[in-house]
């Protein structure tokens, strides 16, 4: 379904899925029913925000880094590109 960004044969994914022995999967096909609509545009559209979450993550790293260090002059100095003084 992900590979051809088609949700034709979700539904029958879920029912079948729910229905298994497996509980951690079947539990996880029911919660899709509660949403069904947010999973089938998941799945179809191509927007993604993974250049987003890129970016988070990088921000988080460098404020775990600064833990404990210095203050907000050192954090823009880290983030924000340098200014030209003049």
């Amino acid at each position: 379904m992900m590979r051809w960004r088609s949700a034709k044969k979700l539904v029958s994914w879920i029912k079948s899925t729910a229905a298994s022995e497996f509980q951690f999967t079947a539990r996880f096909a029911s919660t899709l029913r509660r949403d069904l609509e947010a999973v089938k545009l998941s799945i179809t559209t191509s927007w993604s925000n993974g250049h987003i979450e890129g970016h988070i993550n990088r921000l988080k790293a460098i404020k775990r880094q600064m833990y404990g260090r210095a203050g907000l002059e050192l954090l823009k100095a880290r983030l924000l590109p340098p200014t030209l003084d003049r």
